[in-house]
């Protein structure tokens, strides 16, 4: 049952790499490759965030730390997909 935590949060890490693929089909722009580049690193710090929770397992002081650390990094990579996007869009 411990495994059910980082499964769901792997499976919700799927979403972003499917992002991260249709970007990078997109038509060649500088604006798609920086978008593809970061859902790419979103996904990954998907991953590894569920790969280090079930590392931590039932110790609860790791499994904060993990899930403090990916919170943090999902979140920044977001607002940088954000900022991107905008960037793009004073750009047209």
């Amino acid at each position: 049952m411990q495994a059910f935590a980082p499964l769901l949060i792997a499976v919700g890490g799927v979403p972003a790499l499917i992002a991260a693929v249709r970007y990078a089909q997109a038509a060649g722009s500088a604006q798609a490759h920086g978008l593809a580049l970061r859902w790419a690193w979103i996904a990954l710090a998907m991953f590894l965030g569920a790969a280090g929770l079930y590392w931590a397992g039932g110790d609860e002081g790791r499994t904060t730390m993990v899930a403090v650390a990916m919170v943090v990094a999902v979140n920044a990579l977001l607002a940088s997909v954000v900022l991107h996007m905008r960037r793009g869009n004073r750009e047209r």
